[in-house]
């Protein structure tokens, strides 16, 4: 059995990521963190999860080093990088769920995140953790940065068509749509019930900090530098995101076309759904589950030639957070892909 250690874990994410690992068969949760849950079982603080006698615990990295051999980080941002350098350092294996290790340039995580990378030579032995684009590398790394859920739902949106020599990339604009779980599980203003019930806005935008990640994964696969138009919004559900993509294309072409390119990408892909023709994706169809729904779309009206629109579902804190996370620590371990994320999406 892997065993393995939540640090930071009484979020969102660390009560989804830990349901997860509880019920994966190769796998032994040997410890979980929370400053301000330490001594409280795990089952007091998460009343869905009951099949656990596990205690969270403080925060001291070079006793819990001894307890595991990966290690999933579900810090807040600027919190990740020095306790990533230690277990890096101490032979560990890790999972990095916040943004520290997702940009490979320490210039442009300052200029977002507002804060120098203390271990920036670091930032070269990371490995982006989207399964879809990364796998091989992925199965060598000894750090892992789980990507960011707008981007997960942006990039496989894109991924096929990106590189190709009929799409436009300077042309991308990416609409996102978020449940409030994206924002984390401590108390803020904006994210009250009264705030955002019965009330759709944006925010964020030209300035959202999944930018730089969405541009530097796209831009590996133009193989060009790419910017583009990011626009996140806040809606009133719990979970899920849904993304719609567009990008213009310089030459003439027809959907059966386009779908095959899809297809064709992602036909050995476990957790990526390319829709028929006319089926629109929906977060409630992806709940629960690490799936990822896409379907396309051609205007041809465009005046200045068609415009591919992709529309993808991703639930935020599965295939957007935890359960990414646990896919991509089978492919690190060569378990089955999909080795306890067998989860058919729960409807209604």
């Amino acid at each position: 059995m892997l065993k393995v250690a939540v640090l930071g874990g009484s979020g969102y994410t660390g009560c989804e990521l830990l349901r997860l690992l509880l019920a994966h068969p190769e796998v032994q949760v040997t410890a979980i963190t929370s400053e301000r849950s330490a001594g409280m079982y795990v089952s007091d603080v998460f009343h869905s999860i009951r099949n656990t006698d596990l205690k969270f615990e403080a925060m001291d990295v070079k006793k819990l080093a001894k307890k595991a051999d990966l290690f999933f980080l579900c810090l807040p941002h600027k919190a990740s990088q020095e306790t990533v350098a230690f277990l890096y350092n101490s032979g560990k294996k890790v999972i990095d769920l916040s943004a520290d290790f997702r940009l490979k340039s320490a210039m442009v995580y300052h200029e977002w995140y507002n804060t120098k990378h203390m271990f920036a030579p670091l930032l070269k032995k990371a490995v982006y953790g989207l399964p879809e684009l990364n796998r091989n590398k992925i199965r060598k790394a000894d750090i892992v940065a789980n990507p960011g859920c707008y981007p997960t739902s942006a990039i496989l949106a894109l991924a096929p068509i990106v590189g190709s020599a009929m799409a436009d990339s300077s042309s991308i604009i990416i609409d996102s749509k978020s449940g409030t779980s994206g924002a984390g599980r401590g108390p803020a203003q904006p994210f009250m019930f009264c705030e955002v019930n019965d009330s759709v806005k944006a925010y964020s935008v030209t300035v959202h900090r999944h930018t730089p990640e969405i541009e530097q994964e796209l831009g590996t696969l133009a193989k060009k530098d790419v910017k583009l138009i990011f626009t996140p919004h806040l809606i009133p559900m719990d979970r899920g995101i849904l993304t719609t993509a567009y990008i213009r294309l310089k030459k003439k072409t027809n959907i059966s076309a386009l779908r095959k390119i899809y297809d064709d990408f992602y036909a050995d892909e476990p957790f990526v759904r390319v829709m028929k023709d006319g089926v629109y994706p929906s977060t409630k169809g992806v709940r629960g589950s690490n799936h990822c729904d896409l379907s396309i779309f051609l205007d041809s009206r465009a005046d200045k030639g068609q415009m591919l629109i992709i529309v993808s579902a991703i639930d935020n804190l599965l295939k957007g957070s935890s359960g990414q996370a646990v896919h991509n620590m089978n492919i690190m371990y060569g378990f089955q892909e999909n080795s306890g994320l067998t989860l058919a999406p729960h409807f209604p």
